[in-house]
């Protein structure tokens, strides 16, 4: 007997299958755009302005005949523009205006090359996430590959050089004006930092200001004075492997914040606590976490889906690496925001109108 929802359950089966057909398409591109990244191709063609597989290959040390096939992928998927003379060996590649700030500048806020390298980074560690499903244990971020932790890194470095200074902390206006006195040099304490450049993009911006940043993976702590000594800044950032819960910090900051990191805390109340005691009684504590929307949604919007997946493979599992765990992930509502800076004691929490497409920013008052 064929029931009425038989053709519909086809039709759906169908389109589903369709459906995760584009999306290996999309992992093939993912992957090979990585590959035209780490091996410099994307880099060469801006600067040839236009190529033979031999020119390209000869121009970044790699094989002719690997590079062909690397640049008639591209073009076949529409990354690259070919002019095709008929002969595999004389088709001359391009890479087209836009897509080129895309995948090589990498101060540009359309800098897109650094989510390849995280994504695909992931992909070695998911033996130990499938064992932290069964065993509801975790994965230390430590235990995450160098790659998916340079990606982050460098995928956020972009949003701090271009807008921590010049739009986030300026929506604080008291803030912003207590930065840029230069007879009396605040200090900032930035907890969670990773490899330093949101401490590095706050002594840029306010050039009288002295910044700490304080992580407990000892290899970001390493990249991120690498990193401030390669801007000139190492002289007012100071980077310490080291607990920001440690009772020798208390009341020594004018402002504390951390960004992209509460979410990824066991303790996150026990943060936010250490976060208090640094700024003091009536101090401001600044946070930025993922904007994610504020009630369950399914199906979700592509922001949303973005943010379940990263807690899927990478937040929770990092969340839940020590006991005991708030086991947040990365969909950190902002009544769950609201509720952890309660208890840590804050007075208030205000949500700051700041437009960020992925981030959502708090002020907690001490």
């Amino acid at each position: 007997m064929i029931t009425a929802e038989a053709p519909a359950a086809e039709e759906r089966a169908s389109a589903f299958a369709e459906r995760v057909f584009n999306a290996a398409l999309e992992m093939i591109d993912l992957t090979t755009i990585y590959l035209g990244d780490q091996l410099g191709y994307y880099q060469a063609l801006v600067e040839l302005g236009e190529a033979t597989p031999a020119e390209l290959a000869e121009r970044t040390g790699t094989i002719e005949r690997y590079t062909r096939e690397w640049l008639e992928q591209q073009a076949v998927s529409g990354i690259l523009d070919v002019r095709d003379t008929g002969d595999p060996a004389t088709r001359r590649y391009s890479i087209p205006p836009g897509v080129d700030v895309a995948l090589t500048d990498r101060d540009s806020l359309a800098y897109v090359a650094p989510l390849a390298k995280q994504f695909l980074g992931i992909v070695p560690t998911l033996p130990a996430v499938i064992d932290a499903f069964h065993s509801g244990g975790g994965v230390p971020y430590e235990e995450y590959t160098l790659e998916m932790r340079e990606g982050l890194a460098e995928a956020n470095r972009v949003l701090f050089i271009n807008l921590l200074a010049q739009e986030w902390i300026p929506a604080l206006p008291d803030i912003h004006e207590r930065l840029l006195d230069t007879r009396r040099p605040a200090r900032v304490v930035d907890i969670g930092c990773g490899a330093g450049w949101s401490s590095i993009a706050i002594a840029q911006g306010y050039p009288a200001v002295r910044v700490d940043g304080i992580d407990l993976d000892r290899e970001s702590i390493e990249a991120a004075r690498i990193n401030a000594a390669s801007v000139g800044v190492d002289d007012r950032v100071t980077f310490h492997h080291r607990d920001a819960g440690d009772p020798a910090l208390a009341g020594t900051c004018d402002v504390a914040c951390a960004f992209e990191c509460i979410h990824d805390m066991s303790d996150p109340v026990a943060t936010l606590r250490a976060m208090r005691d640094l700024v003091g009684t009536g101090g401001t504590v600044l946070i930025g976490d993922e904007r994610v929307a504020d009630t369950f949604t399914a199906p979700g919007d592509p922001i949303e889906r973005l943010m379940y997946g990263a807690s899927v493979l990478h937040c929770l599992p990092v969340g839940m690496a020590s006991e005991p765990t708030a086991a947040t992930g990365t969909v950190m509502r902002t009544e769950t925001l609201c509720a952890y800076a309660s208890e840590a004691g804050f007075r208030s929490v205000e949500v700051l109108p700041i437009e960020n497409e992925v981030w959502r920013f708090y002020r907690l008052t001490a």
